[in-house]
């Protein structure tokens, strides 16, 4: 597979950086849309299995949620309450998209298990 083969450390760099820019983005484009943070997430994710090295496989399904989450920061309503406003946007805005949450991650997930399951089937050939 062709691409860029990032470590562990390069995996979550590279998902945490996206889904930040891509909340920013959105929330100075197009108003902090909820739904279009989602479907963008779920690309990013699929990236991040694709793009992470065989020996880190298993670090991709466990940064993508959490790169979700961070840069759910930017684009979750704070509710002009300061610290703990912001927390509950945080807290209803990862409840309001768990289902773009669950997909991403479950793409992510798919990929490093068919990755990896090609990867014993190779090493078991040689």
């Amino acid at each position: 597979m062709p691409g860029p083969r990032l470590t562990g450390l390069g995996c979550a760099l590279f998902c945490g950086s996206a889904m930040v820019l891509l909340g920013f983005l959105d929330d100075l484009l197009l108003g902090a849309s909820l739904t279009v943070y989602g479907v963008l997430f779920v690309p990013v994710s699929a990236l991040t299995a694709l793009w992470v090295r065989g020996s880190d496989l298993l670090t991709a399904p466990v940064v993508a949620p959490i790169s979700f989450a961070v840069g759910l920061l930017a684009v979750a309503d704070d509710g002009g309450g300061g610290f703990l406003g912001g927390l509950m946007g945080l807290v209803t805005a990862l409840s309001t998209q768990a289902g773009w949450l669950y997909g991403g991650t479950l793409v992510t997930g798919l990929i490093v298990l068919v990755r990896r399951a090609r990867l014993i089937r190779h090493r078991r050939r040689d």
